[in-house]
């Protein structure tokens, strides 16, 4: 086995106890990388230990550097992982550290290595976890065109209902224009509410009811769409890892039978 083969098993197999060890390492130094960068952003903690903040962020940046690179040269198939979802974010992960030398704050997008945290996944063996996460897929993929429909709804009575806030309560309520009165409906039909705007007139206090009883019938369709979807998703996922008679297709069989008792 040459270098590249063996290197080969440690960065992308887990099977191994090398290749696990790794992995492990790996996941310690992302965490580590990420809590350096939210320790950052206080102001008193980096104003205190600026250089060592500096240093560790450029050992972590060349440490998955060489990490990428090793991926890359060992890879036989370079164009499939440089292209695929994991070495985009390998990528992405050492792209801010070389930007902010140009672009000031670009290094605040290293958040993206906490991405990198999928792979506990694959290292832990959480295979269940998998099996769920491509239930919950296909659910939202099998409900995009609802929700996309539900979405353009949803924003059409935002425009209408904003252009009207706008009619009734004008200028001198906030209302300055239609842009600040979308905005507002937005803000209340989603039931957050900031209260930087507010109507005055009794007619637009009416009509903000009425938003905002709407506001929570609307939450409630999305998850509803999702739901039915992930429920359908589950149940063809059990039904393509029951066993089945090899004879008449009856499910679900016991482990050990190869036909059913009809059969």
């Amino acid at each position: 086995m040459n270098w590249k083969e063996r290197w080969y098993h440690i960065i992308f197999e887990a099977d191994t106890k090398e290749g696990k060890t790794f992995d492990i390492i790996l996941l310690i130094a992302i965490l580590s990388s990420l809590i350096t960068i939210m320790l950052e952003t206080i102001d008193p903690v980096f104003k205190e230990h600026r250089t060592i903040f500096r240093i560790m962020e450029w050992v972590f940046t060349i440490l998955f550097t060489f990490e990428y690179i090793m991926r890359i040269a060992v890879v036989s198939n370079k164009k499939r992982y440089l292209f695929s979802f994991y070495g985009i974010i390998d990528f992405l992960s050492v792209l801010p550290t070389y930007l902010a030398i140009v672009l000031s704050g670009a290094q605040y997008f290293l958040v993206i290595r906490s991405l990198r945290l999928l792979r506990v996944f694959r290292v832990l063996k959480m295979v269940r976890f998998l099996g769920e996460a491509r239930v919950l897929t296909s659910a939202l993929r099998a409900s995009r065109v609802k929700i996309t429909v539900f979405l353009v709804a949803v924003l059409c009575v935002v425009f209408i209902m904003g252009t009207v806030m706008y009619i009734v309560e004008g200028p001198e309520h906030g209302f300055k224009d239609i842009p600040t009165s979308i905005y507002w409906c937005i803000v209340t039909l989603t039931t957050v509410g900031y209260g930087d705007i507010s109507p005055e007139t009794p007619l637009g206090q009416i009509i903000a009811s009425f938003i905002m009883i709407i506001g929570y019938g609307i939450i409630a369709v999305p998850t509803g769409i999702v739901t039915s979807e992930i429920a359908i998703s589950a149940q063809r996922e059990r039904e393509k890892n029951e066993k089945k008679c090899s004879n008449c297709n009856y499910s679900p069989l016991p482990a050990t039978a190869k036909f059913c008792s009809n059969c």
